[in-house]
């Protein structure tokens, strides 16, 4: 990149100094060298656009790029040009591959193969030796190496000690303690569970999840940290039960943060009527009052961030009758777009920007990112108005595993520029 000009974009940049404003911005070099209301174009290329806003980069905290072991479905690089058509310029990756990533070795694979990239990753490592939940990884080689937090994907530390010892050692690694990230929900009860337990799975004639899995193990890993210190931060919450527990025990001061996926916040158990395995997700969609109690705490700040939960699968994975699926959808290409449409006129556009912004710096220990002059280019293009529908063209992933192919949204990504790139969607590449 050597120069570029956003003609009057809005600025969304809550804490920033020209949060609201509405500027010319030029980017020369992926440095931001000025700021104003009638900036000359000189030998820039020029991006103007009606509705065009502008933030600090997004950041998602929670994404599966099958690489290595699954690289079919997608691998780290398509992964990458995924987040950047969704808007993002950082996403974390999950270390639930095959082999999973679990030592110094597989941090360096994924930061070997995601260099250069306009998007930057983050690798997750894992937080015990093959995700078994048996022994803990080398939590320290990892950080070492660049693990921004430690998680075993989907997969519940059962051993009630040796999520203790994770909270306990995490302390110690070299900076900020890293989160250590669960996904609360106990496997003994929720054990050949389809979708959530409710009127709409006794309809539907299918095993149910029921909310106090979620509950039963989100109280006792707050209660070891409570006693142990440390970081937890939930993943993808689902229930009003999990929201409630979150935000008691933040006015109880403990350090513990949430997020939720984008599709938790739109759909609901409903949309499972006609056993459509691309609604077939875990944890798995809920019923309307708990989608209310999670949009509450996204606008309240109870939840810190919004995730795509991007999980590829191929068809031979999904498309299968529905108790023989796969759970998982993509979410990257499509997470701001949900989250806004859901949200949009329940609460304001910085709280949603927040979520994705400085939300997830926080959960993962980053310096917070603010528009202003003389700063690393780390910007999110996007328009939050407008209304458009998902086509297979919109999506760059290679599994196309989404239930929003045909669906209606208010709000798009629109580009990044970042790492010293420019990536815009194609309707700004006219």
């Amino acid at each position: 990149m050597t120069e570029l000009l956003l003609k009057q974009v809005k600025v969304m940049d809550p804490g920033g100094p020209h949060h609201d404003a509405i500027l010319d911005i030029r980017v020369r070099d992926g440095v931001v060298t000025e700021l104003g209301e009638r900036l000359m174009k000189g030998a820039a290329r020029e991006v103007s656009r009606e509705g065009l806003h502008l933030s600090p980069g997004w950041v998602d905290l929670r994404a599966h790029f099958r690489e290595p072991g699954e690289e079919w479905k997608q691998g780290i690089l398509n992964g990458l040009d995924a987040a950047a058509r969704g808007g993002f310029t950082a996403v974390a990756v999950l270390p639930s591959t095959t082999p999973t990533i679990d030592g110094r070795a597989g941090i360096d694979h994924l930061l070997h193969r995601s260099f250069g990239h306009a998007v930057k990753l983050l690798p997750l490592g894992g937080l015990t030796k093959g995700l078994k939940g048996e022994q803990l990884a080398e939590l320290h080689d990892q950080r070492l190496a660049g693990a921004v937090g430690f998680t075993d994907d989907l997969h519940a530390i059962r051993n009630t000690r040796l999520m203790l010892l994770a909270l306990q050692y995490s302390q110690g690694l070299p900076g900020e303690a890293p989160p250590i990230m669960v996904q609360p929900s106990d496997p003994y009860l929720t054990a050949g569970s389809q979708m959530h337990e409710g009127a709409m799975s006794t309809r539907l004639g299918l095993k149910g999840a029921p909310a106090l899995a979620e509950q039963v193990l989100l109280q006792r890993d707050i209660a070891l940290l409570a006693y142990a210190g440390g970081h937890l931060h939930v993943v993808t919450v689902s229930t009003a039960e999990g929201v409630a527990l979150v935000r008691d025990a933040k006015a109880r001061g403990l350090k513990v943060t949430a997020s939720v996926a984008a599709h938790h916040l739109l759909l609901d158990d409903g949309c499972l009527r006609g056993f459509e395995t691309c609604y077939k997700v875990w944890p798995p969609l809920r019923d309307p009052g708990h989608i209310e109690a999670l949009r509450e705490g996204v606008k309240d700040g109870t939840i810190d961030a919004i995730v795509s939960d991007h999980r590829p699968e191929d068809r031979e994975h999904k498309v299968l009758e529905y108790g023989q699926a796969a759970f998982g959808i993509i979410g990257l290409e499509t997470s701001f777009a949900v989250a806004n449409t859901a949200l949009k006129g329940r609460m304001s556009l910085r709280r949603t920007i927040e979520r994705y912004t400085h939300g997830p710096r926080q959960v993962l220990g980053l310096p917070e990112v603010h528009v202003t002059e003389g700063m690393s280019a780390d910007l999110s293009l996007f328009d939050p108005e407008e209304n458009w529908t998902c086509e297979a063209t919109d999506l760059v992933s290679r599994s196309h595993n989404t239930p929003f192919l045909g669906q209606r949204f208010t709000g798009r990504a629109l580009g990044i520029v970042a790492r010293g790139q420019v990536v815009l969607h194609p309707v700004l590449s006219r």
